[in-house]
């Protein structure tokens, strides 16, 4: 049985449907936080919406990647990437504070481009930190 877990086909497939799982939990926990439904939003063709999830989706592959790389183990490998979502999320809620003048959520919601794509930048240059911090 221990040949089966160290071939290497079985150990990223392995990795890889955790991850898939974990990304699936982390897009709903990003869902509840924020004041819009991005599914619905992206549905609609909101771009802004589009852009913000998707730097969400790539900043968290780009965690788990991290934690793949520096973890030898699936249980450590998920530990750190969780550790790196609830960095990324409180990433998000500091991107709120720290724009006083309007709402983020709001303004992403309304299709505001430039929000969105700084939204997806923010998340993607956050998680080369959080990736960094966890090699």
């Amino acid at each position: 049985m221990d040949q089966f877990w160290e071939n290497r086909y079985i150990q990223i497939a392995a990795y890889y449907s955790v991850v898939i799982l974990c990304m699936v939990v982390f897009l709903a926990v990003f869902e509840v936080v924020t004041r819009y439904k991005n599914w619905e939003e992206i549905k609609k063709g909101n771009l802004a919406v589009a852009m913000a999830t998707g730097g969400k989706i790539l900043g968290l592959a780009n965690i788990f990647r991290a934690s793949i790389n520096d973890n030898n183990s699936l249980l450590e490998m998920v530990g750190w990437g969780v550790f790196g979502f609830v960095l990324l999320l409180a990433g998000y809620f500091i991107f709120e504070f720290l724009t006083p003048k309007f709402k983020i959520d709001e303004e992403i919601q309304n299709d505001n481009r430039a929000v969105g794509l700084l939204s997806l930048i923010i998340s993607i240059g956050l998680s080369f930190v959080i990736g960094a911090g966890i090699s």
